[in-house]
């Protein structure tokens, strides 16, 4: 059922206040602008399913944000760090509790990051008609196809929720999801501070003055976009940026000459603001500006250890049916490669139980990996 007036998104709300769970998933459009536009709100109950369309004229959404606040009610979200970033724009509010089955299929052995079809098809045996997977939510009116479409995302997941439960609690695993799913609750997530983002720009042969700038632009650029309500790339892209910060130009001739720049940015007002932070980057006290050697990987020289740690990382969660990418990342193999005993999860409980131990031991050279046929095996050194 489609919901385009108030008082029915409040009687569905009130009743899937009583409701031990309810699973979730929105419909978002994002293109063309900086904050994602909510399209739709898919909300099922064991017993009821219904859309809720935001776009309606004077609808009014705030029983919707008071049940995704309500910790008495479980939220069911399949990779749920998206729509929860749309309900914390949308809300201010974080959603909570939450289970996400995406993680819990990791944990259960269904492989990395599976996707949402993948566990339709394997644990209810339906295959999902993605005709309307790439349609513009945002455009109305909405096809009675589209509405089935949305529906069954979240009618199909309490099938998925329900064997997942199962499965984790028949293999003792339910505390290894709900230690995962933890980092959802982390707020920082969804409310990033503008001078942190400068982390996720690369830079070739970083100094401190050029991290300092890049400080000071990276956050006037997402401060911008943010006003503006626009793609942050459509302000600069990351490669202006970071030539920028590497250049650091001083007037509106010597920005132009920046690749990624033209001469109405350079002249304009973008322009005179971006050259603005850079000068507040320039004056920063030294022992204001990042650390280059903070945060960057190892030196180079510990590749092969790194590959022998990610063959027997694939092994031992072949042997356990747990996904990979929830025991270990790239970076944290990397520092099990280049530091004796790392503040990482991967070394703490039970991931240490099934594979940190090994690894240990493996750049100790205490056990080795060898070749059986097509499959590998860990052997004493």
């Amino acid at each position: 059922m489609l919901i385009t007036n108030s008082a029915d998104v409040a009687d569905f709300c009130a009743e899937a206040a009583n409701s031990e769970f309810v699973t979730v998933d929105t419909e978002f459009v994002r293109e063309k602008t900086y904050w994602p536009v909510l399209c739709l709100i898919q909300i099922a109950t064991r017993g009821d399913a219904v859309a809720i369309d935001p776009l309606a004229d004077g609808i009014d959404l705030q029983p919707v944000y008071d049940l995704m606040k309500n910790t008495s009610v479980l939220k069911v979200f399949h990779s749920a760090s998206q729509d929860m970033q749309i309900m914390f724009n949308a809300s201010g509010g974080m959603v909570e509790p939450v289970f996400d089955t995406q993680i819990a299929a990791m944990v259960s052995g269904y492989g990395d990051q599976p996707a949402y079809a993948t566990l339709v098809q394997r644990i209810v045996g339906e295959t999902i008609d993605k005709r309307s997977q790439m349609t513009d939510w945002s455009r109305r009116p909405l096809t009675d196809h589209q509405v089935e479409y949305a529906i069954g995302d979240v009618t199909y997941l309490t099938a998925v929720y329900d064997k997942l439960v199962s499965e984790l609690t028949d293999s003792n695993r339910t505390s290894w999801a709900h230690e995962e799913m933890g980092h959802l609750r982390d707020k920082s997530l969804y409310d990033s501070n503008p001078r942190d983002l400068w982390r996720k720009v690369r830079l070739r042969r970083p100094t401190r003055r050029a991290l300092a700038i890049l400080r000071e632009i990276t956050a006037w650029r997402e401060v911008s976009a943010q006003r503006r309500n626009i793609p942050k790339g459509w302000v600069c892209r990351d490669e202006a940026l970071a030539e920028i910060a590497l250049n650091a130009p001083h007037t509106p001739a010597a920005l132009e000459r920046v690749r990624g720049v033209n001469e109405r940015f350079a002249h304009g007002r973008d322009g005179k603001a971006l050259l603005a932070a850079v000068t507040i980057g320039l004056e920063l006290p030294d022992d204001e500006c990042p650390d280059p050697e903070k945060g960057r990987p190892p030196l180079r020289g510990h590749e092969t250890l790194v590959a022998l740690l990610q063959a027997l990382l694939k092994v031992r969660c072949e042997e356990n049916g747990v996904a990979a990418q929830v025991v270990a990342n790239r970076k944290e193999l990397d520092r099990i490669a280049t530091e004796d005993e790392p503040d990482v999860r991967t070394l703490s409980g039970w991931r240490r139980e099934i594979y940190g131990n090994d690894a240990i031991a493996l750049k100790r050279g205490e056990i080795a990996l060898t070749a059986d046929g097509l499959s590998v095996r860990v052997v004493p050194a």
